[in-house]
C-alpha cells in the first residue's frame, strides 16, 4: 500500500531545537547534522548526572558551570560530538524528562493588537511511533488539532517555529471555549495515527515474520529428538518476543495552544 501523506515527520534536529530553546538553553552553533547547545543549570542537573558536583558548588556558595554539548545527527560526523539518534540513550533520557516535567502545557500566541482578537484552542501532540521486530526504529510526528473546527495539521512544530508563544495571554486578546473536548481530540489524533501506520509499507514486518518462522523451525529441529520440551518452549518464547513485529506509539508531550485564526493559513 502507498504511504499516506500526513505531513513531514518531526525530525530529531527540529525536536532538539524545540526542546532546548523551550528550556532556555542557547543554541550556540548550528549546521547540517550538528548543533552545539549551552545547557542551563537546570538542564545540566537533569541531563548530565553530576549530583555531587552541584552539591559541592551549592554548599560552597560558588557559581557552577553548566556543560556545553555538541549533538550530531549526521552519522558521518559522529566523531565530532555526541551522536544522537532514535533509540540512543540521550534521546530516551530527554523523552523521560519530558514525560515527568512537561507532559502538558498551556501557551498563547504572542500578538500585539489594539482591537479585541480571538484566539482559538489547538491541541498539540508530539508522538513517538515505535516499530519493533527484526530491526527497531522510531518516528516522531507532530500533530495539531483545532478544537473549534476539527482541522488537522501534521507539521505542527515546524509551523510553531514561525511564531512566539508565552504562558500569559496578550493584551486585547480573548479565548473561546473548545467545541471538541481534549479527550475526544486525543481519540481523533489516535485514529489518524493508526490510519497513518496502516497505510505504510510494512516490508520490515514481513521480513520479521519470515525470520521468526525460520528460527522457530530451527528450534523445533534442534529439539526434535529431545524430551526437553520446557527448554524448547522457552527458546520459542524468547525468539517470538524478539522478532514478532509490533507497532506502538506514545505521546511524548503536548498541550493546549491558543492561536490566532490565520495561524493555519
Amino acid at each position: 500500500m502507498a504511504r499516506k501523506n500526513m505531513g513531514n515527520p518531526l525530525n530529531i534536529e527540529q525536536f532538539l531545537i524545540q526542546f532546548f530553546t523551550s528550556h532556555h538553553c542557547e543554541i550556540q552553533k548550528q549546521e547540517a547534522g550538528k548543533m552545539t547547545v549551552q545547557l542551563t543549570i537546570d538542564m545540566d542537573k537533569a541531563l548530565m548526572n553530576r549530583p555531587f558536583y552541584w552539591q559541592y558548588v551549592e554548599s560552597t556558595g560558588n557559581i557552577g558551570k553548566p556543560k556545553q554539548l555538541t549533538f550530531i545527527t549526521d552519522p558521518e560526523k559522529a566523531d565530532e560530538g555526541e551522536w544522537i539518534h532514535f533509540g540512543s540513550p540521550r534521546l530516551e533520557q530527554i523523552y523521560q524528562y519530558l514525560s515527568k516535567t512537561s507532559k502538558f502545557i498551556h501557551l498563547y500566541e504572542n500578538v500585539e493588537v489594539m482591537n479585541n482578537t480571538m484566539l482559538q484552542p489547538w491541541l498539540l501532540t508530539n508522538i513517538c511511533i515505535m516499530y519493533e521486530g527484526k530491526q527497531k526504529k522510531e518516528e516522531l510526528l507532530s500533530i495539531g488539532l483545532n478544537l473549534i473546527n476539527g482541522t488537522f495539521l501534521f507539521d505542527m512544530m515546524q509551523r510553531l517555529e514561525k511564531i512566539q508563544l508565552k504562558p500569559k495571554i496578550s493584551n486585547h486578546c480573548y479565548t473561546i471555549s473548545p467545541l471538541i473536548k481534549v479527550k475526544s481530540g486525543l481519540l481523533r489524533i489516535e485514529s489518524y495515527v493508526e490510519s497513518y501506520v496502516n497505510n505504510m509499507e510494512h516490508q520490515w514486518a514481513l521480513e520479521s515474520i519470515q525470520l521468526l518462522k525460520e528460527e522457530t523451525m530451527m528450534i523445533h529441529h534442534f529439539y526434535e529428538d529431545s524430551e526437553e520440551e520446557t527448554d524448547m518452549n522457552k527458546e520459542i518464547e524468547e525468539v517470538t518476543a524478539r522478532l514478532q513485529p509490533q507497532i506502538t506509539f506514545d505521546i511524548i508531550n503536548g498541550g493546549i495552544l491558543y492561536l490566532t485564526e490565520n495561524f493555519s493559513t
